[in-house]
C-alpha cells in the first residue's frame, strides 16, 4: 500500500530533521587548546616584577594588540593578552596575575571560545570562575568586564569568528548582569558598531583585531569613564 504524499513529506522531513539534530550534537570542540606560544608567554609573565599598583589587561589577541603603557601614558599598565587564548587558557594561568595583587584587572576574553564552539554556557561559567579567582585571591583588586567587540564578516579573513554574532549578544547580556557580582562592565560593543550591526571597518585591519584607530577610541572609553582612576 503506497503512502500518501503529504505522509511521504512529512517522514522525509522528520528524517533530516533529525539528521541536522544529530550533526549538531556532534560538533566538538576542546578546553584543551592552548595557542602555540601559550607556555613562552606566561613564563615571560612570570619573570616580570610585579606591584599592587598594576593595572593588568588580560585577554587575546585584541588585548595584545597594543602597548597599554604606552596608549594610556601608564607605566604601571601591564599586558597579559596572548593571541588566540580562550576563557580556558586564562583560569589556567590566573595565579600569575593574582599573586602580585593588582589594583585593577581589566578582562575581555571569550570571541575564541565562539568561534572554536565552546557552548556559551561553558563561557559564561568561566567568566564566574574568573571572577570568583580574584576575588578570593585578591580581594582589593578591582575588576572589570568589558562586553566582547563586535566582528565583520565583509573581511573574509577569519571565518570561524564571523556569524555567529547570536552568541555575541547573548553572551554580552550575561556579561552585563555580572555587575551583581560587584565588578563593573564596561559596555565596548556598542561604541564600536556601525549602521549594520558590525565592527566599523575604519577600526580594524581584518574584521577581527583592531588598527591604531580602534585602540585609541578604547582608550577614549576608559579615560572619559573614569575607569583609570
Amino acid at each position: 500500500m503506497k503512502m500518501p504524499f503529504k505522509r511521504v513529506l512529512f517522514v522525509f522531513i522528520l528524517q533530516l530533521s533529525a539528521f541536522g539534530y544529530t550533526n549538531a550534537q556532534e560538533i566538538k570542540w576542546d578546553s584543551t587548546y592552548r595557542p602555540g606560544k601559550y607556555k613562552e608567554q606566561v613564563s615571560k609573565f612570570m619573570g616580570e616584577t610585579k606591584s599592587k599598583k598594576d593595572i593588568v589587561f588580560l585577554g587575546n589577541s585584541i588585548t595584545a594588540g597594543t602597548d597599554w603603557a604606552k596608549l594610556l601614558n601608564l607605566p604601571s599598565a601591564k599586558n597579559r593578552g596572548i593571541s588566540g587564548d580562550i576563557t580556558f587558557g586564562v583560569l589556567e594561568r590566573l595565579d600569575e596575575v593574582i599573586v602580585g595583587k593588582p589594583a585593577k584587572v581589566f578582562v575581555l576574553i571569550g570571541i575564541n571560545d565562539i568561534s572554536r564552539n565552546i557552548p556559551d554556557s561553558l563561557i559564561l561559567r568561566n567568566y564566574k570562575r574568573i571572577i570568583d579567582r580574584i576575588r578570593s585571591g585578591s580581594k582589593r583588586t578591582q575588576l572589570y568586564f568589558y562586553t566582547l567587540l563586535p566582528v565583520n564578516s565583509s573581511f573574509g579573513k577569519f571565518k570561524n569568528h564571523y556569524e555567529k554574532d547570536e552568541h555575541i549578544l547573548w553572551l554580552n547580556d550575561q556579561i552585563r548582569k555580572l555587575s551583581a557580582k560587584r565588578v563593573t562592565i564596561i559596555d565596548l560593543y556598542p561604541k564600536f558598531l556601525d549602521e549594520n550591526k558590525h565592527l566599523k571597518a575604519s577600526l580594524t585591519k581584518d574584521g577581527l583585531h583592531l588598527i591604531p584607530e580602534g585602540y585609541q577610541l578604547w582608550s577614549e572609553i576608559l579615560r572619559s569613564g573614569g575607569y583609570l582612576r
